[in-house]
This record gives structure tokens, C-alpha cells and sequence, in this order.
């Protein structure tokens, strides 16, 4: 090997050394250090939007969207963000609402079901089987949009490169009228990664949960499933091993891994080769349903934000992952101070058991957030949680999850949201937080709006984001934190029908636009002499 090779080879490990430290840590303020961090923008993103439905009466929209930055992408490069179809994985797997075009029945009709209702049905499901995009973001600041109500509307995976990628997101919202799965099925396009706890689940004859799991690389992925009951791991038939062949998409039905009927389960997924993303979409035939996304990573902490101030019923689901039970204080954070729910001042979360809470009207009519942290003299152990939110009553009710979410770093976007219907809520679980809230123009036009907001230490608010002035479309709506402690969030939008309070909300992690380079100190270019 001569030298110069020897030089080259050790350049690009100096270089690979420096950037994965860029991925991974920034700056060590205790260590003392004069090295510096510069955040730059991420220049490459994928997301993974899941099938919204099969049904016949499901109407769908997209939504796409970039925020401005005030950091620029190096110069000349390309930039894109492009929902494509992904390939259907497993064939003629059926999800909530399939084949209801009346209410009456699950009545299936191929011509329907190929999307040959009318010509713009016909088009958009051409479209998607022809590998074009379903939505092209052109610019940042303004949402792209698309809708469909093909009921073989396919999963989508997403990349988004140059000025595009940073703060990148993607949502689609799924209106079924009638029928099993009625409501809003709203869920944020996710990024691919590796493991995804699902507190809540259920395989109950009520439900009718899947999970469906997208694969946005050029090999196979396989991944597992466990689910979790009350008394601990169900025994499953099929739940290890699936394969998830490249570039496509599988729903699996979760009554049909297990003999065990549980009507709250915890679910937890695995990608033992590949990685992708993962979403569940619960239906009841009595009260509704939404997409249920994955609750933030075990932790000895949860923050649950948003919970409406009309829930008829709440219920909290969790459970321990590690070794050790959670001992739990539960604190609901209202509008102006903490207060215990009557009742359940402490929780003990059991290790590898769900763990079941009815809070019923825990809010009281006002907004809240709900706040679990060891209890005095605990330990902390790691655990998962969501809550199932029940709003309207007798015939008319509808629910939505809400699991425990990350804290905003530096800003996190709801994509979709209309003229009326938005309630945006922001909790701050230990010190004062401010935040400035921007909402974009409309996609169909429209003056983007902003506004500043405190939120007090301990409290929950909610708020009406801004309203475009002259807005058009949908709009998205992008939390920026600006100082103050740590703050959660969430969104949820409102699509009333025929007296049923239909919902969604989308929790509000960071969306991780940037990344801290630090500055080298290794003069690289000795390393070539």
C-alpha cells in the first residue's frame, strides 16, 4: 500500500470519525471545551405515510410541508420532497372500514375497489400505480396537497433533499362517514427507525386494530411483533419473522397473531433486519376510531399533551419495559396549576403487564395535559403510555390517542389544518416556556401569521393557532421554541359531522431539521501530504 493511498484512506476516517460525531453529540458545555457547534440543516429526509383506507366512503387528503429556514442548504443543490407509492406487500389484506359504501355491510365490488367510481377516482389510482408522485413540495413555507377517495389508495414512502428536507412533514387525514372505522383517521407520516412501542392496542371483538409496517429501502426488512395484555406476553401464531419485501408496505391484522382476546394490549415492534416505519389503525364499532402513532421511547418520565376539555372518558394505558416496576405519581396539568385526579395520586405500572387506568372526565371541561414521574422515593424505571380519548356520548362518540410524546427541541409542525377546527396544545411540565407559533399560507393561497406565546411552568395551553389572513386550503402550523423550559405539544383538528364530534390529534415531537456539526479541530488536509 503506498502512501498516498495510506493518506487517503486515513483523511476519509478522520472525516467519517468527525461526522458521525456531528450526528450524534454536539457541544460538552461541562467538559470545558473552546470547540464550538454549528447547526446545519439535515439534507436528505424519508418519511412513510401507511394506507389510509380501504373503505368505499373514505376521503382522504395529504398534506406536505417544509417551514422557512433561516438556514440555507449548500449552494446549487437539489431540492425535492416527493410522496411515492409504495408496492402493496401483502394482497388483498382488508383494514377498518373496507368495502362499507353504505353502512349496511362489508359489500365488496371490484370496480369500486380499483377506484372506477368517476373519472377523478379512476386518474388518481392510475396515478399511484404508475410510481408517479402523489404530492410534489415544490417551495419551502407553502403546504403541497392532495386528496383521493380511491379506495386502493397505496402506502407511500417519501425523500426530500436540499432546502426541503430540513423540518420536512407529511400528514394525512381520512374522513369515513359511516360504518366501522367512522371518524377522522389523522396521522403524521413517520421517519423509518428500528423499534415502536404501541400502548392501547387491542384485539377485543370491539376492535379491529392493524399495524401497518413500510419498508422505504431496497432490501427486505423483517420485523416482530409482541404483544403485551394484562397478564403478561401473548402467545402469537404468526408474529415473528414477517417479511417486508423492499419498497412497500404490510398491514397485519392483530386479532390474527393471537388466540388471547385483550381488549388493552401494549404492542411492541422490532425490526430485526431493515428498518421501518410503523403505524396502527384502531377501529370500534361503537365509538369510532384514529391512527395511533407510536408513544415516545421508554423512559422513567411521560408528558401526554392535549387532552380536550369535553373528553367524556379517558383512558391511560402503560406499561414497564425493563426489569423493575414504575412507581408513578399522575398530575393532570390544567390551565393554571398541577392537580392530582381524585383518586389516582400514584400508579404501580407492573414490568411486562398492561396496565389499565380509567380517569373518566378527568379534565373538568378545561384543556389538559397528563404527567407521569416517579413517585416519591421511587426509582426511575422505564415505561411507555398512552391515553384513549373518548368525546360526545350514547351514539354519537368518537375517540383518538394521545401517547406520551418528546419535547419540542427546536420546532415540530402539524402539517394540516383548515380555516376552523385547530386547537394547538402546549404543556410545560417544569419551567416557563415561550414559543412563537407560525402559521403558513394557505396551499391555495393566503398570508402566512404568527404569534408568541407563554406557557406557564406546570400548565397546559390551548389556543387557536393564527389564522392565515385570506387563507386557501389547509395550512400548516409550526411550534418554535424560543426560550424557557422544556415544552410538549399537540394538535388537534376538528371535523364535526352529522352530530358526531369526529377528531384527530397529532402529537408534536421535533422534527429534527438540524444537526450540530462541531467545529474540527484537526488541520485534515496534513493528512494528504
Amino acid at each position: 500500500m503506498n502512501r498516498t493511498t495510506q493518506s487517503l484512506i486515513g483523511a476519509a476516517a478522520a472525516l467519517a470519525a468527525i461526522t458521525s460525531l456531528a450526528a450524534l453529540t454536539g457541544p460538552d458545555a461541562s467538559s470545558g471545551s473552546a470547540a464550538t457547534a454549528e447547526r446545519l440543516p439535515v439534507e436528505r429526509s424519508t418519511l412513510l405515510c401507511p394506507a389510509p383506507s380501504s373503505s368505499d366512503l373514505a376521503e382522504t387528503a395529504y398534506t406536505s410541508f417544509t417551514p422557512k429556514s433561516e438556514v440555507t442548504s449548500a449552494a446549487g443543490q437539489k431540492s425535492s420532497a416527493d410522496l411515492l407509492p409504495a408496492s402493496r406487500g401483502v394482497d388483498g389484506a382488508e383494514d377498518p372500514g373496507a368495502g362499507e359504501r353504505d353502512g349496511k355491510g362489508a359489500k365488496d365490488d371490484k370496480d369500486s375497489r380499483r377506484g372506477k367510481r368517476d373519472g377523478k377516482d379512476a386518474r388518481a389510482g392510475a396515478g399511484e400505480r404508475a410510481g408517479k408522485p402523489v404530492v410534489a413540495l415544490k417551495t419551502p413555507g407553502t403546504p403541497a396537497t392532495a386528496t383521493t377517495s380511491n379506495a386502493e389508495a397505496p402506502a407511500l414512502i417519501g425523500t426530500a433533499e436540499g432546502s426541503l428536507a430540513s423540518g420536512w412533514s407529511a400528514q394525512q387525514t381520512t374522513v369515513i362517514g359511516v360504518g366501522r372505522g367512522r371518524g377522522v383517521h389523522g396521522v403524521a407520516c413517520t421517519a423509518p427507525d428500528t423499534e415502536f412501542w404501541f400502548p392501547g392496542v387491542s384485539t377485543g371483538e370491539q376492535r379491529h386494530d392493524y399495524i401497518h409496517v413500510s419498508n422505504p429501502d431496497n432490501a427486505a426488512a423483517v420485523v416482530d411483533l409482541e404483544m403485551y395484555g394484562k397478564g403478561g406476553l401473548l402467545k402469537t401464531t404468526a408474529g415473528e419473522g414477517i417479511t417486508v419485501p423492499a419498497r412497500s408496505s404490510v398491514p397485519v391484522l392483530l386479532s390474527t397473531l393471537t388466540t388471547e382476546p385483550a381488549d388493552d394490549a401494549t404492542l411492541h415492534v422490532v425490526a430485526r433486519a431493515g428498518r421501518v416505519g410503523a403505524s396502527v389503525q384502531a377501529a370500534d364499532s361503537r365509538v369510532g376510531g384514529d391512527w395511533m402513532p407510536a408513544a415516545a421511547d421508554p423512559s422513567g418520565a411521560a408528558v401526554l399533551p392535549g387532552i380536550p376539555k369535553d373528553a367524556t372518558s379517558v383512558r391511560l394505558v402503560a406499561m414497564a419495559t425493563g426489569d423493575d416496576d414504575a412507581d408513578l405519581k399522575v398530575r393532570l396539568a390544567g390551565p393554571s396549576a398541577q392537580i392530582t385526579p381524585a383518586g389516582h395520586e400514584t400508579l404501580n405500572v407492573k414490568s411486562g403487564l398492561t396496565t389499565v387506568v380509567d380517569l373518566g372526565d378527568v379534565t373538568k371541561g378545561e384543556p389538559g395535559s397528563l404527567l407521569l414521574a416517579p413517585a416519591e422515593g421511587s426509582e426511575p424505571a422505564p415505561f411507555v403510555a398512552a391515553l384513549r380519548v373518548t368525546r360526545g356520548k350514547g351514539g354519537k362518540q368518537e375517540t383518538a390517542f394521545i401517547p406520551a410524546t418528546g419535547a419540542i427541541e427546536a420546532q415540530a409542525t402539524a402539517a394540516d389544518n383548515r380555516a376552523k377546527g385547530s386547537v394547538l396544545s402546549l404543556v410545560a411540565p417544569g419551567e416557563t416556556a415561550k414559543v412563537k407559533v407560525v402559521s403558513s399560507a394557505g396551499s391555495g393561497g393566503g398570508t402566512a401569521a404568527g404569534k408568541t406565546y407563554t406557557v406557564k411552568g406546570g400548565t397546559t395551553l390551548a389556543v387557536t393557532p393564527p389564522v392565515p389572513s385570506g387563507v386557501k386550503g389547509s395550512y400548516a402550523v409550526t411550534v418554535v421554541r424560543q426560550s424557557g423550559g422544556s415544552v410538549h405539544g399537540s394538535r388537534m383538528l376538528e371535523l364535526p359531522r352529522g352530530g358526531v364530534p369526529m377528531f384527530t390529534v397529532q402529537n408534536l415531537p421535533d422534527d429534527r431539521g438540524t444537526v450540530a456539526v462541531p467545529e474540527a479541530t484537526q488541520d485534515l488536509s496534513l493528512l494528504t501530504e
